[in-house]
């Protein structure tokens, strides 16, 4: 009489379940962002703009510049978002500027984020005199009120386009995601992979992009995201002033015609209100995504997710082989079918 023991069947069935458990958790890691509301809502709403900043002007065939007899008319089918007091399209003029304003935003926040790097990592790592500068110039910026400061540099900008208030924003949106680097830089720089590194002969840059960086792209991914919002509320305050070019469409120019020509107090909110919202909106849609980043890369953070039970499985039945015949341990038999090819058939 020979026995098969129903623990071995159960073991072999646990081995191969493992291995697609195993790969299951490897694919949640990987698309963890995708299971935050948060990194789904801020992707969601900034690509709406995105989308509206690239094709929006081929879909909306109304010149924002173009002046007409409708003045200061509500939402209606010929104008969706109403009109201003000359007759231009509301709607027109917010779909134009959303190129400018984001693309104002995005290359301010790369600027400035890359000065960052530069700034934050060689400090952080080369320590010394070189480290001492560059944290002075650092403080330097923290400290000087943001805001006067680019009022004062875009007043006297003999040139007050596009290229001119990004770099002025970049300018001075670059100083505190460099003393975060730096801080993350100084306690990284120890540890044994960065000595091993330092040994094997690897220069000072790739040490600092190859080793050190990598670490350090949720603090990078942070600093971007915050930096592009405060360059859309920066642009947008410079133009209500009238401290950029107010002759090109964006959301800040928006609101500082409707301002200049009096909209709130003529009730026609659909002049201001449009532009202010997406504004906001941007900013509601970056900062969701920034914390949900920030939830992800930080385990303080991460919000505790309830575990699924899983089903027990039925334990299986040992068999034993009696002649002919098969017992099972729950008291029921079976005769084996036997083929023409066994030797009992033959």
């Amino acid at each position: 009489m020979a026995m098969i023991a129903g623990s071995e069947e159960s073991l072999l069935s646990d081995t191969e379940d493992s291995i697609p458990l195993s790969s299951r958790r490897g694919r949640r890691r990987r698309f963890a962002a995708l299971r935050s509301w948060k990194v789904i809502s801020g992707l969601v709403i900034v690509g709406f703009f995105v989308l509206m900043a690239v094709v929006g002007p081929y879909l909306v065939s109304a010149n924002p510049s173009t002046m007409s007899l409708a003045m200061l008319q509500g939402p209606s089918s010929a104008h969706w978002l109403g009109t201003t007091q000359e007759g231009q399209d509301v709607l027109a003029q917010l779909v134009d500027g959303s190129r400018s304003t984001l693309i104002v935003a995005f290359l301010a926040a790369t600027i400035a984020t890359t000065v960052s790097i530069v700034v934050g990592l060689a400090g952080g790592y080369l320590g010394g005199v070189s480290d001492e500068l560059l944290s002075l110039l650092s403080n330097i910026f923290l400290v000087i009120p943001t805001l006067p400061l680019v009022i004062v540099l875009a007043g006297y900008l003999p040139n007050k386009g596009d290229l001119s208030v990004t770099l002025v924003i970049a300018l001075t949106g670059w100083a505190w995601g460099a003393r975060v680097l730096r801080a993350q830089t100084l306690s990284i720089r120890k540890r044994d992979y960065i000595e091993a590194a330092r040994a094997a002969g690897e220069g000072t840059w790739r040490i600092l992009f190859w080793e050190i960086l990598p670490n350090e792209l949720a603090i990078v991914t942070a600093s971007f995201l915050f930096t592009a919002v405060f360059a859309i509320l920066t642009a947008a305050g410079l133009a209500f002033l009238g401290l950029a070019n107010v002759s090109a469409w964006s959301w800040g120019t928006m609101l500082y015609w409707a301002q200049n020509d009096s909209a709130l107090q003529a009730g026609a909110w659909w002049w201001f209100v449009p532009p202010g919202l997406c504004i906001a909106l941007v900013g509601a849609g970056l900062s969701l995504l920034n914390f949900g980043f920030d939830e992800m890369t930080n385990p303080r953070l991460r919000a505790a997710r309830p575990v699924r039970p899983r089903r027990a499985k039925a334990p299986v039945p040992a068999v034993a082989l009696q002649g002919d015949r098969a017992a099972v341990t729950d008291g029921t038999t079976f005769t084996p079918v036997r083929g023409p090819g066994s030797p009992e058939g033959a």
